[in-house]
């Protein structure tokens, strides 16, 4: 009999090429990039406070830049989600890294839908929007903001904390994620529980507490994240590269 080809042993889990790290890495970045397009809003005479609108407030469709807004959430969501869907797809399946990546997934898929269902108004620097909304007279688009934000809230914060996971289980090689990640979990929480104790009291007629202040650390750390995240995929890519 012929002799029968022979399997390289001591190969590991499948890692990644370079250059597929290299677009996912990118594709994070630019996503955490133009998810703090907001903060353009220091040099644009927007005529909304930072201090106490929402960030999506910018984008609502009766705002001068709500269509720029807009055009940004849409692709920091598409980049984000086109990263997390090629995370799935080139590096190693592990359970924790696995429904972080998804997590991940689903925060870029709602904040494109985000885009798309656009608020009418302002509510927090307009009575008349305000008044509109409490009394349902604004188009379903309107409300169904809401649940497409808490979507992506609730999926960056899954992302966040699965991922962070992996890198500090040792499930994926990401020192860097390892070392800051808790932290900004940390911060992120108490973002979001800011934001959802502001908009609590701006719905009972209490003032709106600093929303804008919370809302803008909590989409700011999500940011911080994933660039430290898209780095993390890069050096763990070219640390295998050169151990062959």
């Amino acid at each position: 009999m012929p002799p029968q080809p022979t399997r390289p042993r001591g190969r590991g889990p499948r890692r990644p090429g370079a250059g597929r790290a290299a677009s996912l890495s990118v594709l994070l970045s630019l996503g955490a990039l133009l998810y703090t397009t907001w903060t353009l809003e220091a040099f644009l005479p927007t005529g909304l406070s930072p201090l106490q609108v929402y960030v999506s407030e910018l984008a609502a469709k009766d705002q001068p830049y709500g269509t720029f807004f807009r055009t940004a959430d849409l692709l920091a969501g598409l980049f984000v989600l086109a990263g997390a869907v090629g995370a799935l797809a080139w590096l190693p399946r592990r359970g924790w890294a696995v429904a972080g990546w998804a997590g991940l997934a689903l925060f870029g898929a709602a904040t494109a839908a985000d885009s798309r269902l656009a608020l009418s108004c302002a509510p927090t620097a307009d009575a008349g929007c305000a008044a509109r909304e409490a009394a349902g007279d604004l188009p379903w688009t309107h409300s169904a903001h809401t649940f497409t934000s808490g979507l992506a809230v609730g999926g960056a914060l899954l992302g966040m904390v699965l991922l962070t996971v992996a890198a500090r289980r040792g499930t994926a090689a990401w020192p860097a994620l390892a070392r800051t990640g808790p932290a900004l979990v940390v911060l992120e929480l108490a973002a979001t529980a800011w934001t959802l104790a502001s908009v609590a009291a701006f719905e009972a007629g209490r003032g709106t507490w600093a929303l804008g202040v919370g809302q803008r650390l909590q989409v700011l750390f999500i940011a911080v994240w994933a660039v430290i995240l898209a780095w993390s995929v890069t050096a763990a890519a070219s640390s295998s590269a050169r151990r062959g």
